[in-house]
């Protein structure tokens, strides 16, 4: 399949150049994962859109964007589908217009590749030179601002590596480029308290409540790579991948795709979420 647009409901690709998601990356977005014509996730998906739209104070969505998003995803067994709002177009400077009008993007694009070698090998995984700024304003949800993320991904071009692990500029482990990340010691999930920067993202909070339906304890604070070596495991996930088992961090250690995460991932290929909206912002 070819890659399609709408904006606000029509069929096209141009974007006005005065909207201020080009000059100011001012609006938010979503990533799903649509299989058998279905978004995965849509509720969980859509109130981290609202969340970040209320954060921004972003001007009210169209009220059929959920509507349009599964009509479009009701057209492709296998896809990527991402949303877009943006503050809209505006005057110049920093200062918004109150009585903008959201600009509501969505994009399909063919399905991700699927690794299944990498579910049962894992992947490797290396340690950034980038660090992420603390902006607890920002935290948790995803707005269009990649900057920090682009120059991480920068740092390498060796395909034997499969992510970048980011700090931030205090030295706590936060995510991956692209991903969010667990840890496993002792029977219990740790993963990295995102107050200050990170992304919140879906899959991940689908593994805190899948985890809770496996009697697995769950803890959510600060994290830094000390924490990290004495794990048992370490895996990451994101909407896209699912879970990857970490095999290997550069520099710091090798891990064994052990049996917690071997677990996770069966229990998420059968788990049913259907109107399920937690999101866990922190």
């Amino acid at each position: 399949m070819t890659a399609r647009y709408w904006i606000n409901g029509e069929s096209r690709s141009c974007l006005d150049v005065g909207d201020r998601a080009i000059h100011y990356g001012d609006g938010v977005f979503e990533t799903l994962r649509v299989r058998g014509g279905q978004a995965e996730f849509l509720p969980r998906h859509m109130r981290r859109l609202m969340a970040g739209c209320e954060r921004l104070k972003l001007p009210p969505i169209r009220p059929s964007l959920e509507a349009e998003v599964q009509a479009l995803a009701a057209q492709s067994s296998d896809a990527r589908l991402k949303i877009i709002v943006t503050r809209g177009s505006g005057v110049r400077g920093y200062r918004f217009d109150a009585g903008n009008e959201a600009t509501c993007v969505l994009g399909c694009f063919p399905g991700p590749e699927r690794f299944p070698e990498l579910q049962a090998a894992g992947v490797r995984v290396r340690v950034c030179t980038l660090q992420l700024a603390r902006q607890p304003a920002l935290a948790g949800i995803k707005h269009l601002n990649r900057l920090e993320q682009v120059l991480a991904r920068a740092e390498w071009s060796d395909p034997a590596i499969h992510e970048g692990l980011m700090l931030d500029t205090g030295g706590a482990v936060i995510e991956g480029t692209m991903s969010n990340l667990f840890l496993v010691r002792d029977n219990t999930l740790w993963t990295p308290a995102l107050t200050d920067c990170g992304v919140a993202g879906i899959m991940r909070s689908v593994i805190i409540d899948l985890a809770g339906d496996l009697n697995m304890a769950v803890r959510i604070q600060g994290l830094s790579l000390d924490d990290v070596r004495i794990a048992d495991e370490v895996f990451i996930c994101n909407s896209l991948i699912g879970i990857w088992p970490v095999r290997t961090i550069d520099e710091v250690r090798d891990f064994a795709v052990g049996p917690v995460t071997k677990e996770l991932i069966v229990a998420l290929e059968t788990r049913s979420d259907t109107g399920n909206s937690n999101w866990y912002a922190s």
